[in-house]
């Protein structure tokens, strides 16, 4: 049976909505953990909170002590071009962490991890190619993470600028890096709450869009294979 570890930053009332109560819940110091279970495959959903520090802790945890053979991660996130506005869904292709900086060391570029060849952080390209296949319109996104919330539309142009990013959020850069260092295929599926100049849009678009993102996330959850 498929294990499928699922990391949930504060979307978890779509989980709710969608699964229903879970078969058995579990604490692991502050982070928790719910398990559902279906002919198909065993989920473990890890409701951690905002921040990549909180997302490297869950993500870990559903590979070592939940033994997740992928891991899922569906979400909303902050527009950066006009293209990505409110309601728009993509999958992510790769992941910049732009708070990673050792530039003033080593001669390499800011966001770049030593043992990438640039400053993208891979995610599986098999669950890239079959998502495409199950929805060919969804745009492969660039999702530039780091742990703070973007409000200042300048801030967000300039992300897309620097790194090629579509996106933002707080917590991708944590969940692809965990994924890449244990050799788990990762699948990542984003919805915008915010687009570049409606930051204060996202509490009130926070349900809606994080619903939309979970509907895509499971539709193509049933069509992989790990």
């Amino acid at each position: 049976m498929k294990k499928i570890g699922m990391l949930v930053a504060v979307e978890i009332d779509a989980v709710l909505q969608r699964y229903g109560e879970p078969a058995r819940t579990e604490k692991t110091g502050r982070l928790e953990f719910s398990v559902y279970e279906t002919p198909e495959y065993e989920l473990t959903v890890c409701h951690c909170g905002a921040g990549e520090i909180l997302a490297s802790a869950g993500t870990q945890l559903l590979i070592s002590r939940y033994g997740a053979d992928m891991i899922i991660n569906f979400g909303v996130v902050g527009g950066l071009t006009e293209e990505m506005s409110i309601a728009s869904s993509c999958i992510v292709k790769k992941v910049v962490h732009y708070d990673y900086d050792i530039s003033g060391i080593d001669p390499v570029k800011p966001g770049r991890y030593s043992f990438l060849p640039d400053t993208g952080i891979p995610l599986e390209p098999s669950f890239i190619e079959k998502a495409l296949m199950e929805v060919p319109d969804l745009p492969a996104a660039v999702c530039a993470s780091g742990d703070k919330f973007v409000a200042d539309p300048e801030k967000k142009r300039a992300l897309a600028a620097e790194f090629g990013a579509d996106i933002c959020d707080m917590e991708s850069a944590a969940v692809a890096l965990i994924c890449y260092t244990n050799q788990i295929p990762c699948l990542m599926i984003k919805t915008v709450s915010d687009g570049i100049d409606s930051a204060d849009r996202f509490y009130e678009e926070l349900d809606r869009t994080s619903g939309l993102a979970l509907d895509l996330a499971d539709r193509i959850i049933r069509t992989l294979n790990v």
